[in-house]
């Protein structure tokens, strides 16, 4: 068998009892931290809290070259971890399905995700979100700027009135996250005067909630990674409160959005 366990979203805690359980029932346990990473614990304090040993593996070792992993699981029951949820904005589902092929049993065992994260810290409805949008760094995509088709998502969003969660380029393997701040200053070029929420270090006894203009969140500071940013599109009254009591929007720039 072959599980497929989420983390959660910041340490060694962050797991479902049912994955917990899971995890320590698996004969080998592989994980992969390129995608995301849990900030609030190493591999070592996974290892120690769950007491199990995990074998982390490279983008190749999971996309191109999987077949330690599919082998283990024909014979033994594996686990294979991830930050968040299992198979949320990752590539996992070829892994799934490559096992499938090979007549092993599969199994997901959810984590709670970034996007359930930003909707309740928020207060904005997640019914009400359109199309995720993922900014990567200039370097990352060969330009200055932000990318056409972030651009595009998020006006095509806020022309229907929805929300766009608007997740962070993560470097993972270089340690580098993108802030809220320095995201905020890369969209205000276009949207100096749009509402943003800044949201940092989800899932953590203490995390932040900022809401203001973008031109304004490009100016403060937001701490530790992860980062992520939303662009409210009409807010409902709940919602606005929501803003101004959890994130300290300031009444002028909420009531521009507010319907």
């Amino acid at each position: 068998m072959l599980t497929f366990v989420g983390l959660g979203l910041y340490d060694e805690r962050s797991i479902t009892v049912e994955g917990r359980d899971a995890l320590a029932d698996a004969d080998r346990a592989f994980a992969e931290f390129y995608t995301s990473h849990l900030v609030g614990a190493t591999v070592a304090d996974l290892e120690a809290y769950h007491d199990v040993e995990i074998e982390v593996r490279d983008r190749a070792g999971v996309e191109q070259h999987p077949e330690e992993i599919l082998d283990a699981a024909a014979d033994d029951h594996v686990v294979f971890l991830t930050a968040g949820d299992t198979m949320i904005s990752t590539t996992h589902v070829d892994l799934r399905l490559r096992a499938v092929e090979r007549g092993i049993e599969t199994r997901l065992i959810h984590g709670v995700t970034a996007q359930s994260a930003a909707s309740g810290l928020t207060g904005l409805q997640n019914y009400r979100f359109g199309k995720a949008v993922t900014l990567p760094f200039p370097y990352a995509h060969g330009a200055d700027g932000v990318p056409q088709s972030v651009t595009d998502s998020i006006e095509a969003n806020r022309e229907r009135g929805l929300h766009t969660l608007v997740y962070l380029d993560i470097k993972a393997d270089r340690e580098e996250y993108m802030s809220a701040d320095y995201a905020a200053e890369m969209l205000a070029e276009g949207w100096r005067d749009v509402l943003g929420v800044a949201v940092a270090r989800a899932g953590s006894e203490n995390p932040v909630v900022a809401a203001d203009r973008l031109s304004a969140l490009a100016d403060r500071e937001f701490g530790d990674p992860l980062h992520m940013l939303v662009i409210p599109g009409d807010v409902h009254h709940v919602e606005a409160d929501a803003l101004r009591t959890l994130g300290g929007a300031p009444d002028d720039v909420v009531a521009e959005n507010e319907v």
